[in-house]
């Protein structure tokens, strides 16, 4: 593959070239900043007042890419950026600056990156400024950045290229800066709760945890099939049977299914097991958890997402999933068993579903489109079908309910929990219910997944477990519609 180069990079990298034949070393080893932008400009605020002359007294180095470029003959004005804001810098042909301007004017673009060492004043105009004594090449930028009050703005081109939407566009950089003040938070939250941070298998010999299809793998050495995990689930309820009572993984999940605007085939999830607890635990923890996390995000537990205002203050609502569907549609699951006989109830309320399509997700499918969008304010929707839900509990005295929920808000699925499944037998025979399931069609049940059973046979205490998806809370608290938005290199078609 050869690198082809447009008309603007040759010009650049002509201008690097030159710069080199000059004795410029335009990709020097390192830089001798001495202050960030906001450093600087909080440390004239400061001596100001106290200032004999118009300058600071000492000098002081900044660095930064070149974002805007004011050449006046015998003055340069320009702008710095770096990771805490801007700087501008000012040259004056016989001012302070040491050698010719016309280095700086006929190689300095857009885009590079450069340093200034000088002095601080305030301009007419009242902007503070570094008068620059010394400047020196740190990265030449052969590619030009987009142009200057446009931004990188093509959707598309914005994910293919993170690198320049990001020092474009400041306001995506807060975006991550979000995300990420939002995984300090919910890590605060569940350690000073005592919670155990782990690890757990990222390759694994056998997918479960969820219902998705794998990503497959093939392992030389072992000559094994293996596969990216699609929850961490099982291998955390398996360190409840080994005896710790609390324990959470932040992680990566790969699930091989559809991409739209809350789905990704690699995606950020919190799971969290509780050991002596229910699902009525965990509810009131994931409501304390979130009030909590948006309270230090945002400084308060309204945000306004997709153009509605959304409180996350405790408590929540709670509505039994079986409620809902019959409220909004007119169809009561529990009353129509036959996957046949609910099929054709869906499709009169019009939902139309291939004719295989298994029971299951008929009712997932009916949430889907009746409930989901219309859940504004924070809501769980609890007790869901068994066959939905392979690995939890069912209800004292049912056989059709489980103790499940999941919080929802602003028509976005947040996660998932329940109260879990520790009767090794029962166990079994869901994990039986998953293989008929498939054979009748559903390629995203879970396999057999002997070794856990064998492990709950050693005895799994009463336990609450709950799953949050990372980038949809992430996308709510930074105002963002789509999830792509939130992952600083989401999944693309080539």
């Amino acid at each position: 593959m050869t690198l082809d180069l447009n008309e603007q990079q040759q010009i650049r990298r002509g201008k690097l070239d030159e710069l080199r034949a000059g004795g410029i070393e335009p990709f020097p080893t390192r830089s001798e900043r001495s202050h960030t932008s906001a450093e600087a400009l909080a440390r004239f605020e400061e001596i100001e007042e106290g200032l004999e002359g118009s300058h600071d007294p000492e000098q002081i180095t900044v660095a930064g890419r070149v974002q805007t470029l004011r050449d006046m003959g015998r003055s340069i004005f320009s702008h710095l950026e770096d990771g805490h804001g801007q700087i501008q810098i000012y040259l004056r042909k016989n001012g302070m600056l040491e050698g010719d301007i016309t280095w700086f004017s006929d190689y300095v673009d857009r885009g590079d990156i450069i340093e200034a060492r000088g002095s601080l004043f305030r301009t007419r105009t009242g902007e503070v400024t570094l008068e620059v004594a010394h400047w020196t090449m740190l990265s030449k930028a052969v590619s030009p950045p987009p142009e200057k009050w446009h931004g990188l703005s093509d959707v598309e081109e914005r994910y293919r290229r993170r690198y320049v939407d990001l020092f474009s566009n400041p306001e995506v950089r807060e975006v991550f800066r979000t995300r990420t003040r939002m995984i300090s938070a919910v890590r605060a939250f569940l350690d000073r709760n005592e919670f155990l941070e782990v690890e757990t298998p990222t390759l694994q010999p056998l997918y479960g945890g969820a219902l998705a299809r794998p990503f497959t793998t093939f392992h030389n050495e072992l000559e094994q099939t293996l596969y990216l995990r699609i929850a961490d689930e099982l291998y955390l309820k398996r360190l409840i049977v080994g005896g710790f009572e609390r324990v959470y993984e932040i992680c990566k999940d790969f699930r091989n299914e559809g991409v739209d605007r809350n789905h990704q085939p690699e995606f950020t999830m919190l799971e969290f097991y509780i050991a002596y607890a229910d699902y009525e635990t965990v509810m009131a923890l994931v409501e304390e958890m979130v009030e909590e996390v948006t309270l230090a995000v945002k400084g308060t537990t309204e945000i306004e997402f997709d153009g509605q205002t959304v409180d996350f203050k405790t408590p929540w609502r709670r509505l039994s999933l079986a409620d809902a569907i019959f409220e909004e549609s007119g169809i009561d699951f529990n009353q129509h068993r036959d996957q046949q006989e609910l099929l054709a109830k869906a499709a009169e309320a019009g939902v139309k579903l291939p004719p295989d399509t298994p029971w299951p997700k008929i009712v997932d499918e009916l949430m889907k489109e009746f409930v989901r969008p219309k859940v504004s304010q924070p809501t769980f929707l609890v007790d869901y079908p068994v066959e939905l839900s392979p690995l939890a509990k069912r209800q004292a005295g049912s056989e059709l309910t489980v103790e499940r929920f999941q919080p929802m808000a602003a028509g976005i699925e947040l996660g998932n929990g329940y109260t879990e499944l520790n009767d090794p037998f029962d166990q079994y025979e869901r994990f039986q219910a998953q293989v008929a399931q498939r054979d009748a069609g559903d390629d995203e049940t879970m396999p057999i997944d002997i070794d856990y059973v064998e492990a709950l046979m050693y005895g799994m205490p009463p336990t609450g477990g709950f799953g949050l998806g990372i980038d949809r809370l992430a996308m709510m608290l930074a105002g963002q519609r789509s999830i792509r938005e939130v992952i600083l290199f989401p999944a693309m078609r080539s």
